[in-house]
């Protein structure tokens, strides 16, 4: 019997490709699905400073949901870096807007440890596409049903 912990090597690691369809999905629950395997805490040789996880292909990310009034009253704030330059926008705004994808990058990225560098390296491995159609078919993406691992993960209204 060994009794020491068995710690997973960057060399080891073997990525999968996973697309999900974001269609009609809560942010919430898809972003920490995202992020859980994003990091690899999945996976049963799960090693905290390796980057374990997979690339997940997210399609139709225009087509969220927010439960409850989040679409009008979560705001998003950021400083332009000029004195007065902060600005805000609410999650309906965004989603309407030219880069609707940035939502879900934005709640992702807040679920993954902060301001560090594998935290930035694990958040390349996310690709969010607008429409249907993604560019990763040749690496052979294994889908993942989102809406169908819990009936609390969309929304149909």
């Amino acid at each position: 019997m060994k009794a020491t912990t068995a710690s997973l090597k960057p060399a080891e690691v073997e990525k999968k490709w996973i697309v999900i369809d974001a269609k009609d999905a809560v942010v919430g629950r898809l972003a920490s699905f995202i992020a859980m395997r994003l990091r690899g805490k999945h996976r049963p040789d799960y090693t905290p400073h390796v980057d374990c996880g997979d690339f997940v292909v997210v399609v139709n990310a225009d087509k969220v949901k927010f439960t409850g009034k989040k679409l009008s009253d979560k705001i998003f704030y950021w400083h332009t870096g000029h004195p007065g330059g902060v600005k805000q926008r609410t999650a309906g705004q965004i989603l309407e807007g030219k880069y609707p994808e940035r939502v879900l990058e934005k709640a992702v990225e807040r679920m993954l440890p902060k301001e560090s560098p594998l935290a930035r390296k694990q958040m390349t491995h996310l690709r969010i596409y607008t429409g249907e159609e993604h560019p990763h078919a040749a690496q052979n993406p294994e889908t993942i049903a989102f809406a169908e691992l819990n009936a609390k993960n969309v929304r149909s209204a």
